[in-house]
């Protein structure tokens, strides 16, 4: 009221926010690897998806997930990054072959599809497909890996049955010209006979000289073995 005046300032800082940065060891898994994220920027760290304080973490996820942290600087500030982790799926491995099943001796090839690269076990060498002649029942292996990098195991077994033992009796070895004997084959379940003689386990034969007959019998599984018989023939 007696016309004094004064006057008072306040200076107002204004401090930028700080640059909160996320990063992380891979940006692109397969599904079951880890990868770890690492926030920078700031002095202390908040994060969503459950994950608790501090500037790294190792995660997991188990689907493409995107991470959100909330840093702050020494001054209070905050600021937010964020960062997405894609999760690729494991290949569709798959193991076929042209018989599953087959005789010892015999051979079969074996083809892996699903994958860009191929690792076999057993000392195979790489490449999709392999003829391969197991001794024994055999099962192999294979890690295939997509153009994501993942990867991922199928297997097969290839049964390899024996060979049957396929025997030749005769009622008689030897038999005057004239005479005659029956010849039997055991050991399988079907008969191919040389000689000209037909199917069957058994046949009656009356040869005029010595004379080799030869059966090839096939057991339930396909496979197959020879025998032989002589039948010698003697002179009147």
């Amino acid at each position: 009221s007696n016309g004094c005046e004064n006057i008072a300032q306040i200076t107002i800082t204004v401090n930028p926010l700080p640059n909160i940065i996320l990063d992380a060891t891979d940006l692109e898994i397969c599904i079951g690897e880890s990868t770890i994220i690492t926030a920078t920027g700031g002095d202390s760290y908040f994060w969503d998806n459950s994950l608790p304080n501090g500037e790294n973490h190792e995660v997991s996820p188990t689907s493409t997930t995107t991470y959100s942290v909330t840093g702050t600087d020494i001054n209070g500030c905050e600021n937010t990054a964020q960062i997405t982790i894609t999760v690729n799926p494991l290949p569709n491995i798959t193991l076929d072959a042209t018989d599953i099943e087959i005789c010892i001796g015999g051979s079969t090839t074996i083809s892996a599809t699903g994958g860009d690269i191929y690792v076999w076990d057993n000392s195979l060498s790489g490449g999709d497909s392999h003829e391969v002649s197991p001794t024994a029942t055999t099962t192999y292996n294979v890690t295939g890996t997509d153009a994501n990098g993942c990867e991922n195991i199928a297997q097969i077994t290839i049964t390899v049955n024996p060979l049957p033992t396929i025997s030749l009796d005769a009622t008689d070895l030897e038999i005057c010209i004239g005479e005659s004997t029956t010849i039997s084959a055991t050991g399988g379940d079907s008969y191919v006979w040389d000689n000209s003689l037909p199917v069957g386990a058994s046949h009656e034969v009356s040869p005029i000289v010595t004379t080799t007959y030869n059966v090839t019998g096939t057991d339930s599984n396909g496979c197959e073995n020879i025998a032989q018989i002589t039948i010698t023939v003697n002179p009147l």
